[in-house]
């Protein structure tokens, strides 16, 4: 089993490193989607677009890369959950 925690961490890590996010995307969901094959994945992450819109331009573009990065990898995933309340509510799979 391997636990990733947490995509928000590491896609803030990227942006402030200023490598080409979409690249470093598609190869974090080549690598969940080869991994997954023969290993359990877990991968955890922060859900930013629910709340008010952030007043500062960096902070609205973390909330949309954000976004994005749950997609792509919820795209890659078989199983996707969405903790509310600390009760799991399964949306995919």
């Amino acid at each position: 089993m391997i636990i990733i925690d947490c995509l928000t961490l590491w896609l803030s890590n990227v942006m402030h490193s200023e490598r080409d996010l979409n690249k470093e995307v598609s190869k974090l969901t080549a690598s969940i989607k080869r991994v997954k094959k023969s290993v359990r994945l877990f991968v955890v992450s922060n859900e930013v677009g629910m709340g008010i819109v952030p007043e500062n331009a960096m902070a609205r573009a973390f909330r949309d890369h954000a976004g994005t990065l749950n997609q792509r990898v919820a795209g890659a995933a078989d199983e996707v959950y969405l903790m509310a309340s600390g009760i799991p509510v399964k949306i995919k799979g």
